[in-house]
């Protein structure tokens, strides 16, 4: 992504009013449609926990089960996480893992949807946030200097704002 895409506001920050406070954003007047959202992070680790991991040898169990199911817990909770995000009503939430052995890491991306009146982009990166710690958590007996990074939206679909992807 250039600098310019990255420091360039696509319109003004909707979680404070004309006054400067902060509030959560009346979505009320919005319209329901289907919306969904991908993001995307990286948990790097040593090539011997990676072969834990792939291995299904861990100590407390098969890692990248165990952090799916925290994943979609974590997409659940998000309005619990995020003072101002709306509580909404998931309609599907996929996450996938992905072990990258030359870079010795796993590649978390989560897919949220949603039909209502505000989108899922923190419930995706939410997902991918709690998918990647439980695998730390997971593992931190055999590698405590595991690097979690690389959490970001690749995309988001649907309302008034439209369709969004991320550039390469």
């Amino acid at each position: 992504m250039s600098d310019t895409a990255i420091n360039k506001p696509t319109s003004k920050l909707t979680h404070f009013d004309n006054s400067g406070q902060a509030h959560m954003v009346d979505v009320g007047d919005k319209a329901h449609t289907r919306r969904i959202a991908v993001a995307s992070g990286v948990i790097s680790m040593q090539p011997a926990t990676l072969a834990l991991i792939k291995n299904g040898d861990a100590k407390k169990g098969d890692v990248l089960g165990i952090a799916r199911i925290a994943a979609i817990q974590g997409s659940k909770r998000t309005s619990d996480l995020i003072p101002l995000c709306h509580p909404i009503s998931l309609t599907r939430v996929a996450v996938t893992f992905v072990i990258d052995e030359s870079a010795s890491s796993v590649i978390c991306t989560a897919t949220t949807e949603t039909t209502g009146q505000t989108g899922v982009e923190m419930e995706a990166l939410s997902a991918v946030s709690v998918g990647l710690l439980t695998v730390y958590d997971m593992c931190k007996a055999a590698d405590r200097g595991m690097i979690i990074g690389d959490i970001k939206l690749l995309e988001k679909h649907g309302g008034k704002s439209g369709d969004w992807v991320a550039e390469e």
